[in-house]
Order: structure tokens, then C-alpha cells, then sequence
């Protein structure tokens, strides 16, 4: 029988009690030992609710008694103590899978990276809808041809302010851009069939009176030998009425659609002249499809069992583990292939008012 990975999570938010802990306690490769907390009684009260063994409270693992027992850590805390953290699990020798985003500076994950491979220890960033089963669908489609020529890429955010959010996201770089920002990076970096070229960010204030911005508005160009030249666009509103989450390819042929949030894939003809026909055929498969789905994902969700790719993410940590090897598409390189996306928008931001 094969060992399990012993596992203590650090940082006990909502992603960790309702997405890290919970798949892992789902995949028989891990064994979760304890759980850590900096805020009172709360990695005491979560373990002694899921029986796991071990809890500590403090947000430094040189104070855990019991971390010689563990051969991983996971880390959803918030993102300035992402570098800590991650450091001092390195430095322990622990393995280490840390939620995004990966570090407040581009200086902090080159730093990571270089110790992680300079102790042999695996390194991997929770970049999980690049996993979710409408994100595959639509990869599946672009991979087979049916698309024709790609001719763009859009993902777009709309984020109502009133939605649930972290407490301390005002702190960091363009606020709720910085935590939220890395899924767009890496879905468009995935999709894309060639090198990302930055063009601009245009920035409209916050008219609230944050550190977040209104919108964002980021354009790429992507060069690809067999596409040509794709435009590519990250459009983020973090003032709408409504939260939804959107990954659109345009291809010569058919039109696909990721419904992030619900874990929907759409894929719609082309529509030709857009006749009364073809206009009702849109409305009809979109239709079909959205609800065909929205019963399947909508299961899954109310059984608590639609996990948005996080089942591949600590399938893949594990087995790299065990192998001694970088995990595929969420290791340290692509941690850091986003982190500096994201840096690229703050430092060439143009603010249009």
C-alpha cells in the first residue's frame, strides 16, 4: 500500500475548510494531520469538528510542536503571508501547495523558487479552472480543430462589491485585482496558442472610494503560426450588480463559452447573415445546453461535490511528491509566470481619469 501524504493546512478560511481540506479528505494518497490558525480557537474548534489529530494557534510554523509529523503544507492564509509561510515550510523541508496569489512581489516568488529547487522539495500554486470539467470541454474542442481559426480571447469579470470577499483584500496591490487576477492570467495563458504580448491596462478608478478599481481593461496580442495574430482581452468590473465569471473563444466556426461560477461550457455555431433562423438556433442551444448543465453542475454542487478542478490540483501536488518532480501547469515556473502578469498590469497601468 502506498504511503499517504501527511498534510497539515495553514491558513483556515473559506477555501481551505470548503475546498482544500474537503478534497483531500476525499483522495486516499493524503492523511490530514492537523490544521493551523493564527485567530483563536479556530484551528482548535475546525479539528475538533473533522477529528483531525493535531491543531495549532499561532502563524508561524517554527511554533508548531508537532510539524515534524507532516511532509507537506498547504497554505490558504492571506496573501502577504504567503511568502513567510511558504519560506519557512521550504526551510523545514516541507513540500508546499500555496492558494494564489503566489507573493506580493516578483522578487519574493523568484526567491521561493530557487529554494524549493535548491532543497529538492516540490512547489505548487492552486491554479485549479484551468481543471474544471467546462474549462476541459472547451480545451478538448480547441485541441480537436472544430473552432477553425481562433480569431480572440475574452475573460471577463463582473464582481458585485456586496458578494462575499476576504477581509483584508483593500491591502494589496489594486486591492481585489491582485486576489482575483491570477485565474484570468492562467486561463488565457492555458488557451492561447502561442507567446502573450502585453499591449495596455487602462484603469477606471474606484467610485466607491477603494483601493480596487471600477474596471480594468487589459489587452494582449497572441502570436500564433497557424491562428495568425489573436486579440486577447481581460476585462474586469469590480463594481457590477451581478458576479459572473466568463472565459469566451471566438473561432472561425463556433463560439465557446466558459461559464466559470457554474461550471458551464456553451460551444455555438457560427450564425452566418444572423437570420431569424440562425438567430432562434442560438437562442435554442444556448438555451439547451445551459440548463443540460446547470442540472449536472448544479448536483454536484448541492451535494457538495463540485470542486472546480481542485481534485486535479492535489492529485497532481501528490504524485509529484512522490515522483520528486514539479507538478504540470501549477508548478513554481507558472506560479511565477503569473505573478509577474500581474505585475506587468501594475507597473504599466494607465489610470483614464
Amino acid at each position: 500500500m502506498e504511503e499517504k501524504l501527511r498534510v497539515a493546512s495553514v491558513g483556515l478560511g473559506w477555501v481551505t475548510t470548503n475546498r482544500h481540506l474537503v478534497t483531500m479528505s476525499n483522495n486516499p494518497k493524503y492523511e490530514i494531520v492537523g490544521v493551523i490558525d493564527r485567530r483563536p480557537k479556530r484551528a482548535e474548534t475546525l479539528a475538533r469538528e473533522r477529528g483531525y489529530r493535531h491543531f495549532c494557534e499561532t502563524d508561524s510554523l517554527e511554533n508548531v510542536p508537532w510539524l515534524d509529523r507532516v511532509d507537506a503544507v498547504t497554505i490558504g492564509s492571506c496573501p502577504p503571508s504567503h511568502y513567510p509561510l511558504i519560506k519557512s515550510a521550504l526551510k523545514l523541508g516541507k513540500h508546499v501547495l500555496t492558494e494564489k496569489p503566489f507573493t506580493l512581489t516578483i522578487a519574493e516568488g523568484e526567491e521561493l523558487v530557487d529554494l524549493a529547487q535548491e532543497k529538492g522539495l516540490t512547489l505548487g500554486i492552486v491554479h485549479n479552472f484551468q481543471f474544471a470539467s467546462s474549462t476541459q470541454k472547451l480545451l478538448e474542442d480547441l485541441q480537436s480543430g472544430c473552432f477553425g481559426k481562433i480569431k480572440g480571447i475574452v475573460a471577463s469579470q463582473l464582481s458585485n462589491p456586496r458578494r462575499r470577499l476576504p477581509l483584508w483584500y483593500e491591502a494589496l496591490p489594486l486591492g481585489l485585482f491582485y486576489d482575483e487576477s491570477p485565474h484570468f492570467f492562467y486561463l488565457v495563458t492555458r488557451l492561447c496558442p502561442g507567446p502573450l504580448q502585453f499591449l495596455r491596462a487602462d484603469i477606471h478608478p474606484s467610485t466607491l472610494g477603494l483601493v480596487t478599481p471600477a474596471v480594468i481593461a487589459i489587452q494582449y496580442r497572441c502570436d500564433s503560426s497557424e491562428h495568425g495574430i489573436i486579440p486577447v482581452s481581460i476585462n474586469m468590473n469590480f463594481e457590477a450588480t451581478v458576479s459572473e465569471w466568463h472565459l469566451t473563444v471566438y473561432g472561425e466556426h463556433y463560439l465557446g463559452d466558459v461559464d466559470i461560477f457554474r461550471d458551464i461550457y456553451i460551444r455555438l455555431p457560427n450564425d452566418g447573415l444572423h437570420t431569424t433562423k440562425t438567430v432562434l438556433r442560438t437562442s435554442a442551444l444556448a438555451t439547451w445546453q445551459h440548463w443540460a448543465q446547470h442540472f449536472t453542475s448544479g448536483i454536484q454542487h448541492l451535494t457538495g461535490k463540485l470542486r472546480y478542478g481542485n481534485e486535479v490540483i492535489f492529485e497532481r501536488f501528490a504524485r509529484s511528491v512522490v515522483q520528486g518532480s514539479n507538478p504540470q501547469d501549477i508548478g513554481p515556473e507558472d506560479a511565477l509566470r503569473v505573478l509577474k502578469m500581474q505585475h506587468e498590469v501594475i507597473q504599466n497601468q494607465t489610470i483614464l481619469y
